[in-house]
């Protein structure tokens, strides 16, 4: 990470496919791709999780 006058160097934002929990009172989401299972359960809550497409930063 370069730093330039305290400012960060800007980070690459891609549509990224994310599990997402479904359960109104958590905020659990995790990428497709390091999933493990086909239908997983959230992490935070256990509750359901469905698809979604987020614009997050790019893991290299």
């Amino acid at each position: 990470m370069a730093y330039y006058n305290n400012q960060r160097e800007p980070v690459n934002e891609v549509e990224t496919k994310v599990w997402s929990c479904v359960s109104d009172d958590c905020a659990g989401w995790m990428r497709e791709a390091y999933s493990f299972d086909e239908e997983p359960k959230c992490p935070l809550c256990k509750s359901e999780m469905k698809r979604e497409v987020r614009v997050i930063p790019e893991i290299k």
